[in-house]
């Protein structure tokens, strides 16, 4: 095991152990909900934990997150731009054939293409730049295999309405769903960015756009939480979550993200799509990477019972 591994899963275990110590004490600062009742845990869980290549498998090429992917039992993959995978739009007809066939011979289903095409900009010339970009995105993933293209908001700019931005966004969004319409794939819209992840403006931003085929990627925030519970902003959000990114499932003193409560809320509303796990400031190497990865889906299991 390497050291990083090492530390990592010695920080996981202790986290676990805290944590569950302090449920059953009752103890103050703890996020995770209660254990489940016997009502709770009449709904098994129809989610699935896979991964998002940001940015833990930023370094691997495909062959070897699919190899990898395939020993731990994690599926499926969103394919984040700009890494090494080299899974982005510019692929020939051919090349996108070859992606497609790799992910059906691994046995790993492509969930699509992670972009940062983003909708907030006062510049409608970039606004239009990046609905087309998202528009090529759209395309590969289609062509893939893939089920949906991320795109983001990632602020909210200075002297600019609030409420302006979040329209703007919103409309900007109404294309991009009509593109994933005509290819057969949908839109995941991260909540993600500096004022624009709050809950409410996802809200609204899922409130102007209105189209079928757009959807919000769940992103694990700490604006999620009131008094430590993501209760309120999951009833929120939850007409509009199609995919779901998360991160550490332990955290240093700081706090604890309520993944347990997430995973039973998930749960409950009868989630039947994915968890994507995201972690890792520095890209590990692949027998790193894929040690980390094996101890992230036993912690994964444990926080979903």
């Amino acid at each position: 095991m390497s050291e990083l591994t090492r530390r990592r899963f010695l920080k996981a275990t202790s986290a676990m152990a805290a944590a569950s110590a302090a449920a059953s004490q009752g103890g103050p600062g703890h996020a995770s909900a209660p254990a489940a009742s016997p009502e709770e845990q009449q709904h098994p869980a129809k989610f699935r934990l896979g991964i998002v290549t940001y940015n833990i498998a930023a370094n691997w090429d495909l062959p070897t997150i699919l190899q990898i992917c395939k020993a731990v039992g994690l599926s499926p993959v969103e394919l984040r731009t700009t890494h090494k995978h080299g899974v982005e739009p510019t692929l020939t007809k051919e090349q996108r054939k070859e992606v497609r066939q790799r992910f059906a011979d691994a046995g790993i289903e492509c969930w699509g293409c992670g972009s940062v095409c983003e909708f907030h900009s006062p510049d409608p010339a970039v606004v239009r730049q990046n609905i087309e970009t998202c528009k090529q995105f759209v395309q590969l993933a289609a062509d893939i295999g893939g089920r949906g293209v991320k795109v983001r908001p990632n602020g909210l700019p200075k002297g600019v309405p609030v409420e302006k931005t979040l329209e703007q966004i919103g409309h900007a969004l109404i294309q991009c769903g009509k593109a994933a319409s005509d290819a057969g794939v949908e839109i995941w819209v991260e909540v993600h960015g500096s004022g624009t992840s709050q809950p409410a403006h996802m809200k609204t931003i899922m409130e102007h756009c209105g189209h079928p085929k757009v959807g919000l990627t769940w992103n694990s925030n700490a604006t999620d939480l009131h008094d430590g519970s993501v209760a309120e902003s999951f009833k929120l959000l939850w007409p509009w979550i199609r995919s779901c990114h998360i991160n550490e499932l332990y955290k240093d003193s700081t706090g604890v993200y309520p993944y347990r409560e997430l995973f039973r809320l998930f749960r409950e509303h009868g989630y039947d799509r994915v968890t994507l796990c995201e972690v890792g400031r520095t890209p590990p190497d692949p027998d790193s990477g894929q040690e980390l990865l094996r101890y992230y889906k036993a912690l994964w299991t444990e926080l979903n019972k």
